[in-house]
């Protein structure tokens, strides 16, 4: 999408996001405050995705899926994550698993891989933070070596999602010599592998419907046939492929978690009444309404504009790396601002638990975090546009 250009949803995307909104009223609503309290997987919700195929969107179709391009994941994340993004990061994980060994999987890989992701059940998790490096992803230190036909791979990641659920796990890790991104290597690794094990459940803020866990790999077997690529590929695979699921990633959910929010507290506004006449009438809510709607459309604006760039191969790779962490900085920016003031709109009901708009508050500040941090997204923006 060109600069200044208006994007028109196709007939079947916008298909798509209406069959999701009512699957999320009717399945993911219901239980999203108790997976909160409890932290527990949340089971229906995933039953539901199975049933109609959320985990299968970026499959070629003939392994069942709809081959989804960004624009289309984007939608769906959204929706989701405008009720429990906890329950959409089961997707993103997956769908990103997926996207990565399709543009950097073999055939073997694919056709291997793609089966086990048809049955519709299976779930990705994607693992490159560690204990001692999670910005600074080229010092990771996880190690494999190769012994014969296997790598034996130890260390330890951190803060994975979907981490004691998923079936097969994206893991970076360092192979060769050299420092920081040289030497680093992408490995599928498969739930059941000898000497890996997954460690501690993280007691978290928010998104608690969503389990985050250690990874630990103890002398690790991993097949030499479940590398990506050759052997140092592995950064190449990151800034390429990985940079981009943080617009269907993170964006996504914080764009949906800013929606969710806006409208609950819209909703409210035009309800509660105060001095005999709704709250919405008072100038103070008004333009706090106002700023919320005018954050959340420009955050869609720039969410919609690089997902079309790179579903239609627009711009330099550095271009698409700078729109890519604008959008992720942006929109989680704003997420958390919008979910602050609709718990400032609700008053002392925002602050309590019975009222959802405190834990899409929770859930909005992980954005600013998870998935690089706002800082590393200024730091990568101003770096590419002083280096051009």
């Amino acid at each position: 999408m060109k600069e200044g250009q208006v994007y028109q949803l196709t007939e079947e995307q916008e298909m798509i996001r209406q069959m999701v909104r009512q699957l999320v009223q009717d399945k993911v609503g219901p239980i999203a405050a108790r997976i909160d309290e409890t932290e527990d997987f949340p089971e229906e919700c995933f039953e539901a995705f199975v049933e109609n195929g959320l985990f299968k969107l970026s499959l070629p179709e003939e392994y069942g899926g709809i081959n989804c391009d960004s624009l289309t994941l984007s939608l769906i994340i959204e929706e989701i994550s405008k009720v429990s993004p906890a329950s959409a990061l089961m997707v993103f994980s997956t769908q990103s698993v997926i996207r990565v060994i399709k543009a950097a999987g073999n055939d073997e890989q694919k056709k291997r891989f793609f089966t086990g992701f048809s049955r519709g059940n299976r779930l990705g998790a994607f693992a490159l933070t560690e204990p001692g490096y999670g910005s600074d992803a080229g010092s990771l230190q996880t190690k494999a070596v190769l012994q014969g036909p296997n790598y034996i791979m130890n260390g330890t990641k951190l803060f994975i999602t979907t981490a004691d659920v998923a079936h097969y796990y994206l893991v970076f890790v360092r192979t060769g010599p050299g420092e920081r991104s040289k030497g680093i290597s992408g490995f599928i690794v498969e739930k059941g592998t000898s000497g890996f094990t997954i460690g501690k459940k993280e007691n978290k803020m928010g998104l608690r419907g969503s389990i985050t866990a250690e990874l630990i790999f103890q002398d690790a077997i991993v097949p030499k046939e479940n590398r990506l690529g050759k052997e140092g590929d592995g950064w190449r695979i990151l800034t390429e492929v990985g940079n981009q699921m943080r617009v269907w990633g993170v964006a996504s959910v914080s764009l949906g978690l800013a929606e969710g929010a806006y409208e609950y507290a819209m909703t409210y506004a035009q309800e509660r009444r105060q001095f005999s006449r709704p709250i919405a009438d008072f100038q103070a809510v008004r333009f706090m309404l106002a700023d919320m709607k005018i954050g959340i459309e420009a955050a869609r604006s720039l969410i919609w504009r690089i997902a079309v760039m790179i579903d239609q191969n627009q711009g330099t790779k550095k271009e698409q790396e700078t729109m890519v962490c604008i959008a992720k900085c942006f929109a989680s920016d704003i997420a958390l601002r919008v979910t602050t003031d609709a718990v400032q709109i609700l008053g002392a009901y925002g602050y309590m638990k019975d009222y959802p708009v405190e834990r899409m508050m929770r859930d909005a500040k992980s954005t600013q975090i998870i998935d690089g941090t706002n800082q590393i997204q200024r730091v990568i923006v101003a770096r590419n546009i002083l280096r051009p």
